[in-house]
């Protein structure tokens, strides 16, 4: 089935036979949907602390965090080309201008690029303003997007011109490095940010960061230390025909596809830290209005340093006191349902002693994550369920639509009673109570993923995405849900979307 040269690509890319032959198993056999029993709210599973506890909260990350190594993690792989759909579309019709393209033109002057997209106009000898009167856009938008002109739909989101300060412009990768020092200040007051890039924008992100870090310490009066790593082609999963057959290009090659963003979990895992804030390239906000999305990164942090001492005490006394106290069992399985929402399986009061110790040892042993939730407000992606696991307990996840069987009419009635929304807004803790990294591919679960249809060469393929960073690939972390405003998630999908409030000068 597999040429020499297949062997020694496979080699190269550092993916196994075996690795393969369980990717076309799971094209054959479909990806199973999880087993969803109810979705997590405000009410049941998500904790909405009040103004008190929160700054309690707060008060304690403040304490600890100065003893710490934190990172920041920032995905920000891949071009933006998909915030310029509605813009491809008109330079690829017949000149009918749909609403966005309309909102794009009348909100020209309020970019933080019209400067750049002005000059650039300019050296071609085109008023923009006499352009955009002119009823024909073509010209300023192949100026934004071309390699003639800016080059947006080639460059990535991080360094696309986000929000203006007076003269001045910052992209997203420069109001992520300054929302890092307002919280992200660890251990020897150094600020620790890793970004996972495209292998073709990692020298363009480099030479930001150099050009821009010497400022930011020098004003800040903090170290910062930023990395970068690239997505490795050791995640890349195999391609296959309508048959379920390994797909070839023209020359006969195999044919593989990015993993999806689960493949970052190799990524993360890589990381030497104590605390870990994930959070998306494009979900940042001008200095002016990052007051209450600070005040809440740093209330999660001190949620997960308060549950983090309580499961690390806990696992003290369970490896130290091996008697079993019953008293001990019960307390620690109450904590582990009420505050960290793992239900025991059924039956449990039957077990032994030491079958009760090694399962909360189980499960307080993982993966520590604190994850915010925003109200719904009909953004696409995943959200905060009660999923049954494969021991059968019972515990919280972050689940995509396209892991629930919506044809079962109970379980879309499930999915749309689904009341909050995953705004990629977490805290982690990766290490054991011993100091020792997690390895965290032990805690994911293979079985989930998402079979998409692509082409190639004008020919159908099916590509297959790694379980998700924050779905399957965390489906065994200990999981705390936290309710946090609406006003903490401002994403850019669309260029339009900067046109918005928040993403508007001071």
């Amino acid at each position: 089935m597999y040429t020499e040269k297949d062997l020694h690509d496979l080699n190269q890319r550092e993916i196994t036979v075996e690795n393969i032959e369980k990717q076309l198993s799971q094209f054959v056999n479909g990806i199973a949907y999880l087993p969803v029993i109810r979705p997590a709210t405000a009410e049941d599973g998500i904790l909405n602390p009040g103004n008190d506890t929160l700054d309690d909260f707060i008060n304690l990350f403040e304490l600890k965090v100065p003893g710490e190594k934190v990172i920041k993690f920032v995905p920000a792989s891949g071009a933006a080309t998909r915030m310029f759909k509605d813009l491809y579309s008109y330079l690829d019709g017949d000149g009918y201008v749909s609403e966005p393209v309309q909102n794009f033109v009348s909100g020209l002057r309020e970019f933080a690029f019209y400067s750049d997209l002005k000059h650039v106009l300019g050296e071609e000898g085109t008023d923009l303003e006499s352009q955009v009167n002119s009823g024909d856009y073509k010209p300023v938008i192949k100026a934004l997007l071309g390699k003639e002109g800016l080059n947006y739909s080639e460059l990535p989101k991080g360094l696309l011109a986000f929000h203006k300060y007076g003269l001045n412009t910052r992209t997203a990768f420069e109001e992520h490095l300054s929302e890092g020092t307002m919280y992200s200040k660890g251990k020897d007051n150094e600020v620790n940010i890793h970004m996972t890039v495209s292998p073709e924008h990692q020298e363009a992100f480099q030479r930001v960061s150099d050009r821009l870090l010497d400022g930011v310490q020098k004003k800040s009066n903090l170290k910062f230390n930023v990395s970068f790593s690239t997505q490795r082609s050791s995640t890349d999963t195999i391609a296959v025909d309508k048959n379920n057959k390994p797909f070839r290009d023209k020359y006969g090659n195999l044919v593989f596809r990015p993993g999806g963003h689960g493949a970052l979990l190799d990524n993360l895992a890589a990381l030497d830290a104590d605390v870990i804030f994930i959070k998306n390239i494009d979900n940042v906000v001008p200095d002016h209005i990052k007051e209450e999305t600070v005040t809440y990164k740093k209330a999660l942090g001190g949620m997960l340093f308060s549950f983090r001492e309580r499961i690390f005490d806990y696992l003290s006394q369970l490896n130290k006191n091996r008697d079993n106290k019953t008293g001990l069992l019960d307390e620690i399985r109450i904590f582990l349902e009420e505050e960290l929402s793992v239900i025991t399986p059924w039956g449990h009061d039957q077990w032994t002693a030491d079958e009760k110790r090694r399962y909360l040892i189980s499960k307080l042993n993982r993966p520590l994550r604190v994850c915010g939730m925003v109200r719904n407000a009909g953004e696409p992606g995943g959200g905060p369920f009660w999923v049954k696991n494969s021991d059968r307990s019972v515990s919280l996840q972050i689940v995509e639509s396209s892991q629930i069987n919506l044809s079962n009419p109970l379980m879309k009635k499930q999915f749309n009673a689904s009341t909050h929304f995953n705004p990629v807004d977490l805290v982690c803790s990766v290490k054991d109570f011993n100091g020792n990294s997690f390895d965290l591919q032990r805690f994911r679960d293979p079985d989930t993923g998402f079979i998409s249809s692509k082409s190639l060469d004008g020919k159908e393929l099916k590509a297959l995405e790694l379980p998700g960073l924050w779905n399957g690939a965390m489906a065994d972390w200990i999981t705390v849900f936290v309710e946090v405003p609406l006003s903490t998630f401002n994403p850019v999908k669309t260029i339009n979307d900067l046109l918005r409030p928040q993403h508007r000068g001071a």
